[in-house]
């Protein structure tokens, strides 16, 4: 499917992440996604709930750890989300989550962008693992951590 040409300011961008400190991390984006047409994917918790009061949230299904029957209710909600919302990128930093909407939003043109993890060094993560061959745009915060996905660009640390 062919991108569509978007400018900066008519981007539509999809943050999807685990509530807690992948959410936190995607929120700390903020000078990035606060002007744009954005929507959020994550757990409906209540860190999520208190975070994101006044944002446009779309509940997704967890615990996603390992858990084929919440890849496929993701994968389902992803679908249906993506479908309505027709986002033009979609930024992750995990977790399991981010995989079903990084796939079918790249097969509907959207570019994905995937920030892995602050704590995890000199070890990929799983979502990271999956996600890093569809990756637009790979992202780590650490240089041991191109020793793991050498096509990364090291952006440094968010927080």
């Amino acid at each position: 499917m062919k991108t569509k040409s978007v400018t900066e300011k008519t981007m539509k961008v999809c943050l999807v992440g685990s509530s807690g400190g992948h959410l936190t991390h995607l929120y700390m984006l903020k000078p990035f996604w606060k002007d744009k047409d954005h929507f959020w994917v994550t757990f409906d918790k209540e860190d999520a709930r208190s975070l994101l009061e006044g944002e446009k949230v779309y509940p997704c299904y967890y615990p996603t750890n390992r858990s084929l029957k919440a890849l496929v209710k993701n994968t389902k909600i992803a679908w249906d989300v993506l479908h309505k919302e027709k986002p033009d990128l979609i930024v992750s930093c995990g977790a399991a989550v981010a995989v079903p909407f990084f796939y079918i939003g790249k097969m509907m043109g959207a570019k994905v962008v995937y920030i892995e993890v602050f704590d995890r060094i000199d070890k990929p993560t799983m979502t990271g693992k999956m996600v890093y061959p569809i990756a637009d745009k790979f992202v780590v915060q650490w240089d041991e951590q191109k020793k793991v996905y050498p096509k990364a660009v090291n952006l440094g640390s968010i927080f």
